[in-house]
């Protein structure tokens, strides 16, 4: 077995060798790197191994940035002196992951496991780590700078109560019944603001959970909001929606 060390305290590398070569003498350290930088640049030159050990914190970042730079498909125990949240949820994803200090019989069982899942079901393990990863790390517009006559004005997004594609262009509605014109589809603003908080109900409307009073049925299987300040057309929920639109208001 080839494997890579990414690693910036140079104690603990070595240390993680030394218990390698007691394990399995036949494991062969290709390298270690002490950064995120140099990782990705070693990987995108072609640099491979069959397992990567990576430490959670190091010199220039946090080691789960690589799977944000690159398509990494190679099986990984994670090492760390801290379990934090992010720990918890990628021991779900990756092979394992060993708090600091390392012990031989820890390092031990995570090779039996490694071996165990060296196959067809290894090659997923990284996509979904880095789908876990972008679920934990993304950040939300909190936000939305709109124009009002020859000034920029600053408007929460919890002050918003929903978006609307009217003519052309998409405006941003505020509870206070103001309207501004916003530089955004639809589409995008999808994915700039919380999806726990903001639901698209049909083509045209993202509406903010917030500011929704009453849902009554509708015919052709369909529901109609009140309190969103919208055409009586622009207020309805699409047939195609209503089942996921009931999802997220029981959130």
């Amino acid at each position: 077995m080839r494997a890579i060390i990414i690693e910036d305290e140079k104690l603990s590398a070595e240390h993680l060798v030394n218990l390698l070569k007691k394990i399995d003498k036949q494991i062969v350290i290709v390298d270690v790197f002490d950064s995120v930088k140099s990782v990705v640049s070693a990987l995108e030159k072609g640099v491979t191994a069959d397992l990567l050990f990576m430490d959670i914190h190091l010199a220039d970042g946090l080691s789960f940035d690589i799977f944000s730079k690159l398509n990494i498909e190679t099986p990984v125990i994670f090492t760390t002196a801290y379990d934090e949240y992010a720990v918890r949820a990628f021991k779900f994803n990756s092979i394992d992951y060993l708090l600091k200090p390392i012990g031989l019989a820890d390092l031990k069982a995570s090779i039996e496991k490694y071996n165990k899942l060296n196959g067809p079901a290894s090659a997923t393990l990284f996509k979904d780590i880095a789908h876990v990863y972008e679920s934990l790390n993304k950040q939300y517009k909190n936000r939305f700078m709109v124009k009002m006559g020859e000034n920029i004005v600053s408007v929460k997004t919890e002050d918003i109560a929903h978006f609307v594609a009217e003519d052309g262009i998409v405006l941003l509605a505020t509870k206070n019944e103001k309207r501004y014109p916003v530089d955004y589809t639809l589409d995008q603003l999808d994915t700039f603001v919380d999806p726990k908080t903001f639901f698209r109900i049909n083509r045209k409307v993202i509406v903010n959970i917030n500011s929704i009073q009453k849902i009554s049925t509708y015919f052709n299987s369909r529901l109609k909001i009140s309190g969103i300040n919208l055409s009586d057309d622009d207020c309805i929920v699409s047939r195609e929606r209503v089942n996921e639109f009931k999802s997220w208001l029981d959130g």
